[in-house]
């Protein structure tokens, strides 16, 4: 399946461009769930969240829907990532085990100054959980230096059954090689002035490649940064050309 979303759902000028009017804060996660199959949750990665609002969130959300994770920046931003042990431990003992069916992959985003180091980055995929109670875990992870540009890391990645997630930006290098069982994008190129944030050829280029990789399991696309308030419509857009 192709999953499309967004990057959280209480985003002020959503409330101008994507929120009905006078729509109450409780309801927008219901409200975005309604128009997008997937939301990646990115407070995770500022400080721990309840097993409450895990479980209430899993509530608010449609049956098929999911949510990835952002992991924790006492998890990712290390100068050593084998410093990183207690910060996972801490990260799937808060809760994370109440979306249930819900979860999705687990994103993990490197510091851009990081480099690629063959050892310290084996060790830090040996400390990725193969699940969390009884749920299986899918990670993702994304890279944005240079350096990771390197068959010995590809190759870790896909020994790992590791997601190296494909970003368009303009900040970092784009790696559009599947590398799981799964494939996670996160687009960053959304325009103010497209109201489909992407022109539709973009759209339709980025549908066809999320077709290419479904083939060997799930995708998860996320328009995410760029011209936030767009983000969105540009998901919407895709939903309906995947549709055709």
């Amino acid at each position: 399946m192709i999953r499309v979303g967004i990057g959280g759902w209480n985003y002020e000028p959503w409330n101008e461009t994507f929120y009905p009017p006078k729509l109450a804060a409780a309801k927008q996660l219901e409200y975005a769930a309604s128009k997008v199959t997937a939301i990646e949750i990115n407070a995770t990665f500022y400080r721990t969240q309840s097993a409450t609002s895990f479980k209430k969130w899993a509530a608010s959300t449609p049956d098929d829907f999911m949510f990835s994770v952002k992991a924790p920046r006492a998890a990712v931003q290390r100068k050593d990532l084998r410093e990183a042990k207690d910060s996972i431990e801490w990260f799937f003992k808060s809760g994370v085990s109440e979306l249930g069916s819900k979860l999705g992959p687990i994103f993990w985003q490197l510091a851009p100054y990081k480099k690629f180091d063959l050892a310290e980055v084996s060790a830090y995929f040996d400390m990725l959980p193969d699940k969390v109670k009884t749920l299986p875990l899918r990670h993702a992870l994304e890279v944005r230096h240079a350096s990771f540009q390197d068959e010995a890391f590809l190759r870790l990645a896909r020994e790992r059954n590791i997601a190296v997630v494909t970003v368009e930006s303009e900040k970092h290098p784009l790696i559009a090689e599947p590398t799981a069982n799964f494939a996670y994008a996160r687009l960053e190129l959304t325009q103010a002035g497209e109201p489909a944030g992407y022109p539709k050829p973009a759209l339709r280029k980025w549908a066809k490649t999320a077709r290419e990789w479904e083939k060997r399991g799930d995708v998860f696309l996320y328009f995410i940064s760029g011209a936030k308030e767009r983000n969105p419509a540009a998901a919407m857009a895709m939903l309906e050309i995947l549709k055709g």
